[in-house]
Parts: C-alpha cells; structure tokens; sequence
C-alpha cells in the first residue's frame, strides 16, 4: 500500500523553534484552578456555622463536666470535617482528569524526522502525523489527509464520526462540528484513515481548554437544603441564648443563687442546642448516599440527592445516555427485497443477501477502529465466516477516500490468481447511486427505499462493486463501472428502560429536555421513540448562536429539543433554565458536557461510558449507566426531604415541652424538674429517632405523583413551623398539668417528678409514632422500621429499669410508681399527642 506522506517535503520545526515557542506560549496544557492547600480547605470548612456550634457545644459540654456528650459532639465534628475535606479535593480534580485527556503521546516530524513526544510538549506550528486510534493533541489544520474519520463526540455529541478533508488555503478555522472541515481538534480521535496536520493552538487557546476555562469560572451554587438549614440552626441557637439568660437572671434574682443560676441557665440552653440538626443532615444525606450506591448510583455530593428530589427540569444528552452510542447493523436492501436483521439474526443469511456484506466487508478496513466498520465485520463473520464470499487472502492495493465532491470511499483489491482487480465501494446512497451512473425511475425507487428506512432513523450506507483488468488505475472512482449491490442500514439503540423512565419524569412532574450535538432529525426520531413530549420543535445550535439571553430564556420554556449544539450552548441552556427559576439536572457521558454538569443543580454522569471529566464535574454518578437509575435518585431524594421534614417537626415539638419544663418551675418558684440526668436520658430517645428513625421510614405511596417541591418553599415553613409548635405547646400542657396536680394532690417532689417525667417519655415516643407518617392515617407502624422498634423497646426499657431499680431511681431522684400510676401518666402522654393529630386529620 502507497505510503501517502510525503516526508521529503515535510521538515516541521527545528529543536531552536520549538524551543522559542516553548517560552512564547508554555505547556500544551489546560490552565489548571489555583490548588487550595491542605490548611486552607480545613480553614474554610471549619468556618462553617453548623460545626462552629457543634464544636462550641463540645466544648462548654466539656467544661461543665458533661464529657459522654462532649466526646459525642466531637465525634460528629470530625465525622463531618473529614466528610467535607474529602469532597473538597475530590471536586478539584476536574480539571486534572481534562488535562490529562487532553494530553496524549503524539507523532510529530521535526528537522524532517518523525518522533513521538509527550503531548504536553507539542507546540504551535508543529507538525502531526495522525493514524487510526490517535487522539490528536492539539488543534490544526489539515495539509494531507486519506479517508480520515474523527470522531468528535466528546466535543460536539455527535453520533457518528465525522469526515476531513484537506485544507485549501482559505477556509479560517471554525468551531467543531459537521463533516468536510479540514481542522481537528485536541481531544479527539482519529477512527479511521490517517492524515498530516499543521498545530494552529495548544493549551488553553484549543477548543478543549475553552471548556477547561468555562469550569474554571462556573461557581457552584450552595443547596437549597444547606441553606435553610443554616437559617434554622441560627434561630434555634438564638432561641437557646435568649433563654439560657431569662433563666439565670430570673433564678439567681428569684432564688439568690447566682451561680446555680448560671449553671440552670447554661443547662437549658444544653438542652436546647440544635446539634440534631447538623448530625440528622449528615446521617440523612449520608445514608441516603449509601442506600442510592445499593441501586448502582453513585453521590459524589450528597446534598444533591436532596436537591434532585426538587428537580423540575432534566436535561439529557441524547448520545451515550438515552442511546447506546454503538452502531447495529439493523436492516439491509438488495435486489429489491428488504431483510430485518434484528428479527431473522439467528437464522442462516439468504444467498442473496451474501453479496452485500461481502462487498461493504471489502470496502472497509481489515481491522477497522470505526464503530460502523466494525459492525460490517461483525456481520460478515457470523453469517459469511464459512463462504466463499470472505478473501482473506486477497491484497488491498488502492484506495480511494471519501470527498467533498463525492461521498464515498473505494478499496481496490487483488485477487489471489492476480488476473484481475475487484473494485468495492460504499458511502453515502447518493453517492453510490452516482457511482453507478442510476437515473431515472431506478434512481427514484431508490431513493424511495432509501427515506423508507431513513424514516425509521436508521443511518443508511449504499454498497457497489466493481472489476478492473487494464494496467493503471484510473485517477477517480467514477472512472469506473459501478454496479449497485443494496443498502445497509444501522440504528443507534435506545437504551432499555428509558421509555419507563421517562413516563416516571412526567408522572413526577419533571420536564425532560433532549440536548444533542446530532441532527435534528435524528434526535426528533428518537424523541418519538422514547415519549419525549412537543417532538416537532426543535432549535438548533446555528439558531441559538445568534440569540439574545432574554429570547431564549422565552423560547425554552416550550422547546424540549435542541439539536446541533456546542458546548458552550449547552452551558447557556442550562443557565437560561435557572433563569427561569428552574431547577435544573442534567445528564451526561462526554467531555462536551462537563460545564453544564457542572453549573447544573445536579448534574449526573454516567459511569460506564462517561469520562473522567464528566464523572468528576458531576454530583451523581450512574454507575450502570441506567437511565431509570435517574427516577430511583428522584424517589430517593424526595423521600429523604419529606422524612427530613419530619424529623426536623419532631425535634421542634419535642424541644417546646423540655423548654417549658426547664423554664417554668424558675418562673413560677417550683421544685426543678428535669435535671441534667433526664435532659441526658431524653437526648437518648432524641438523638436515634430523629437521626435513624426518621430515615429509615420508607417514602409515602404518594411520593411520585406530587409535582417537584417550589423552589420558594422552605425545609420548615411557617405552617409546620407553627403547626410543630402547637403540638409541642399540647404536650407540654398536659405534662406541666401532670406535674401541678401531683403537688396539688400532696404528693412529693420526687414523685410529681417521676410522673411527670414518665408522660414526658410516653408523649415523646407517641410524637416519634405519629410524626412518621403525614397522610391521612393517624398511626402507622411499619415493621421494616427496625429502628423505630429498637428505640420504643430501648426507651422503655431503660425507663422500666430505672423506675424499679433503687439504685437508678435515687440517681434520677424518682420515687416509686404504682401500676395505677403508670397507666395514668401512659394515656395522659399519648393522649396529649393523638388529640391534635386528630383534630390536625379533620382540618386538612
């Protein structure tokens, strides 16, 4: 085979050149984000105000001896910094995993000598020589090329590889995109053919480190749920100083003890510290992370799992993630019959179909690296791999490449008796029925079988063969006489699932929004194939460029397909969506969408298929590259908002009734109530049902037929503010009334005590019950909540053991109870709960 560069010729630069634009523009690298030091990334997440309380909690725990909570605050503080610092550096490494693609080995000529360098160090003017499999390292322009394929899917998201053809001295660079261009560009790979490029830029001034810079300048915004529950620690914790100082002022004015007036002070505000806050959001998201890891998802940032639950807009890219990105060989056309391949692939070929392959296997690579070609082989050798119709022993002698002017490609060959040579063409159906010279009413047939199976969004290659027994060959392939075989048809599969998940979107209220850099038409097709809702309207990329912010902020409120776009488009969609008060996630595979992955709300890469830089721009990754994976997220992260917000009600009704116990007897000059004994006996029932019961819960039936949470509605409104409030205020009533009749009755402090503290346990625990389910129901009990069983069984227990064990009783200054006692203070704690939840039932 003609060896086509012409070296002779080709000198490239000199070692002193390369050398001077070394220092003219420096590495051919993607400029890398300033690195934050180790310190640094501690510094910034310990400026955190939820771990500034839990660290100060620790500390004043410490400093009134209370170490078991001290040692447990702690432990949280650390559980959370190491948590947060490790996705911290994991979220730097974007970049790197970008500039490490974009740096492969390349063969360049210098002083007229090949050589293979380092990708880093090629330089503007160099020149590269570029075979199948390479990954060009730079971009350039293209003096020579052979039947040269890219494919440019990491940039663009086109489907299929797209054709080059030689420069001609004119045409100025342009974006990537579209066939018959002759520039390539960093990133890419060479699938078939082979070429000779001059580099016109490296590092950041390539199209790929255009992309390095826009995740540079994206800031990541912080969540909705991160947010709010700042607000909520930060009047929680006010609430708690506020009362801690009522409380010392009032006792050690009332009582004349200053000190022990401090000390009650700091006690209440102990028990009034929000640091369930802080530890629930963690187990929530932590957990939340590690049962979504069960159904092969993977969180890279937790929070977004809430967040996803939030979702209003999906925006998917249509290649690698609602498609397979592999081409089959679907359907074939010759001598005027069709034949379905999907259905009849397990049966034995028909002979007259034999030829076909036989002649498209001709016309491609031995050994192909384009997906295309390598289908071709794969069928050739499950149904010809025992006929006549494969010529291993054969010699490819010529070849003729694809052209602007003609869309097909020849290969010519030499028989094994070497008397003659056997010409087989394929390319474009257009091209190949020019190639044979068809007009008329065949050519009209043709072209008809053609938009028949173009119809059904197959990609469709026309075959045609020819012989030649004359000495030289001629100089064009329409030199000689073509006779036309038939037609291959190949379709990039939907992947299994999508259709279901895409009618869970729906059902769900999330608009799904097909982003693709393929053609319009295609992307249509597919759009009718999975459900993809207003599939006639389209815009196209050459449509977006020129449109203004506010314009298209308009016209995507109703364009669910945007086809033949770049990067930076993909970027300006998503962010026209937040304008629009979306909340935006967005799915992805390639290096093309790692800017939008990133300024998303959340955005998902796929795992499998999916680049370094798109994993790593993500928050959440689908290891199984399941599509319907994205539906499970969605119930996920609505199930662990809606539990959030119950354990965040329980923790404020259960606080008002502690609150009230600790400040009323000081107000009002009655024996103490609670002591720290009690305060650390509830926080044992407290801490595990607002942490891992509350999580455990499974989600409501009706879960996934709500539309997506309001992006004004907070983690806690002021109606289940007020409505938590108002329960917590009902328990307390019916406690402290517990309390006022024991003394009434003439019973002893510690006996009104006891009572009053055995309806405190009984409410809290009747509170835990009823606030796990916000339906109609008043109670719910689920026997797959193992946590919620260990926490009654453990709480009374304890209780049981504390009320007849003398040693214990005296620790917690009880007195005994009768049964009559007990059963008293059981229906007075439940009941100071299930008359609101019953009265709370009616209203709604």
């Amino acid at each position: 085979m003609k060896n086509p560069f012409d070296q002779e010729n080709i000198t490239g630069l000199s070692e002193a050149e390369v050398i001077k634009k070394f220092k003219e523009d420096g590495y051919n690298e993607i400029p890398s984000q300033k690195k934050q030091g180790i310190l640094t990334i501690f510094i910034n997440i310990l400026k955190e105000p939820m771990l500034l309380l839990l660290i100060g909690a620790g500390i004043i725990y410490l400093l009134l001896g209370e170490e078991n909570d001290a040692i447990m605050l702690l432990f949280f503080v650390f559980v959370v910094v190491g948590i947060t610092f490790y996705q911290e550096r994991k979220s730097e490494r974007a970049l790197e995993a970008l500039k490490n693609l974009s740096s492969p080995r390349a063969l360049v000529i210098r002083d007229g000598v090949q050589k293979r360098i380092p990708g880093r160090e090629v330089v503007r003017d160099d020149i590269l020589v570029l075979k199948e499999g390479d990954r060009v390292p730079a971009d350039g322009i293209l003096h020579i090329c052979s039947n040269l394929l890219v494919d440019e899917s990491m940039l663009t998201g086109e489907s299929f590889a797209v054709r080059k053809c030689e420069w001609d001295g004119k045409e100025k660079p342009k974006q990537p995109g579209g066939d018959d261009l002759p520039f390539v560009y960093s990133g890419t790979l060479v699938v078939q053919g082979h070429g000779i490029a001059r580099v016109t830029a490296t590092g950041g001034y390539t199209e790929m480190g255009k992309i390095g810079k826009a995740l540079k300048t994206i800031s990541q915004e912080e969540t909705l749920l991160k947010k709010e529950t700042l607000l909520v620690v930060r009047n929680f914790a006010i609430c708690g100083l506020i009362l801690c100082l009522i409380v010392a002022i009032i006792y050690g004015y009332t009582r004349g003890d200053w000190l022990n007036g401090i000390l009650a002070g700091l006690g209440l505000s102990m028990a009034l510290i929000p640091e369930e806050f802080s530890v629930v959001l963690v187990i929530f998201l932590g957990m939340g992370a590690w049962r979504m890891s069960k159904r092969k998802v993977l969180t890279r940032r937790m929070p977004a799992i809430e967040t996803l639950g939030s979702a209003t807009v999906l925006c998917v890219d249509k290649t690698g993630t609602l498609t397979m990105n592999r081409m089959i060989l679907n359907s074939i056309f010759s001598n005027g019959e069709y034949y379905d391949l999907e259905k009849n692939g397990q049966i034995p070929l028909p002979e007259e179909f034999h030829e076909l392959l036989e002649y498209s296997y001709l016309a491609s690579q031995k050994d192909p690296f384009d997906p295309v070609e390598k289908e071709i082989k794969t069928g050739t050798e499950k149904f010809l791999s025992d006929s006549e119709h494969v010529h291993d022993s054969w010699k490819l002698v010529r070849e003729y490449p694809l052209s602007k002017s003609l869309l097909a490609l020849s290969n010519v060959w030499e028989s094994y008796d070497k008397r003659k040579h056997v010409i087989a063409a394929k390319g474009s159906p257009e091209a190949i029925i020019d190639l044979c010279h068809i007009d008329g009413k065949e050519k009209e047939k043709l072209l008809a079988c053609v938009q028949e199976m173009a119809d059904i969004g197959l990609r469709i290659l026309g075959v045609a063969k020819s012989s030649f027994t004359e000495g030289a060959f001629p100089e064009k392939q329409h030199d000689f006489q073509f006779e036309f075989i038939g037609l291959l048809g190949f379709i990039d599969n939907v992947r299994p699932g999508v259709n279901k998940a895409l009618s869970d979107c729906y059902t769900a209220g999330i608009r799904v929004i097909m982003i693709t850099g393929d053609y319009p038409g295609t992307a249509q097709h597919i759009a009718r194939q999975i459900g993809l809702e207003n599939p006639g309207n389209y815009l196209t990329g050459a449509q977006l460029s020129g449109m203004e912010k506010t314009e298209l902020q308009k016209k995507i409120k109703t364009i669910n397909i945007f086809a033949r776009v770049v990067p930076e488009q993909k970027l300006a969609i998503v962010e026209a969506l937040k304008s629009n008060g979306e909340i935006v996630a967005m799915t992805g595979d390639g290096v093309n969408d790692a800017p939008a992955l990133k300024s998303a709300h959340i955005g998902i890469a796929m795992g499998e298929r999916g680049t370094d830089v798109a994993r790593e721009s993500a928050a959440i990754v689908l290891l199984n590259d399941d599509f319907s994976s994205i539906v499970e997220a969605v119930r996920m992260g609505r199930r662990i908002f809606d539990n959030l917000k119950k354990a965040i009600s329980y923790i404020f009704s259960v606080h008002v009734p502690i609150a009230g116990l600790a400040l009323f007897p000081v107000i009002f000059n009655l024996p103490l109530i609670l002591l720290p004994a009690h305060i650390a006996f509830l926080e044992l029932i407290i801490d595990p049902a607002c942490s891992t019961v509350f999580e455990a819960e499974p989600e409501e039936k009706n879960i996934m037929k709500r539309p997506p949470r309001d992006l004004n509605e907070k983690l806690f409104g002021r109606k289940n503010v007020l409505g938590s409030f108002l329960q917590g205020i009902s328990v307390l009533a019916v406690v402290f009334f517990v309390f006022l009749l024991a003394l009434t009755m003439g019973k002893s402090d510690a006996e009104a005590r006891s009572l009053t503290f055995v309806t405190l346990v009984i409410a809290n625990l009747t509170l835990i019950i009823a606030g796990l389910s916000w339906e109609t129901s008043l109670i719910r009990f689920n026997p797959e909540n193992k946590a919620l069983w260990l926490v009654i069984a453990g709480a009374l227990g304890s209780l049981l053991l504390v009320l007849n064990i003398p040693v214990l009783r005296n620790l917690f200054h009880f007195s005994e109870l009768h049964f009559s006692d007990l059963l008293i203070v059981f229906l007075a704690g439940v009941s100071s709960v299930l008359w609101f939840r019953i009265l709370n039932i009616r209203v709604k």
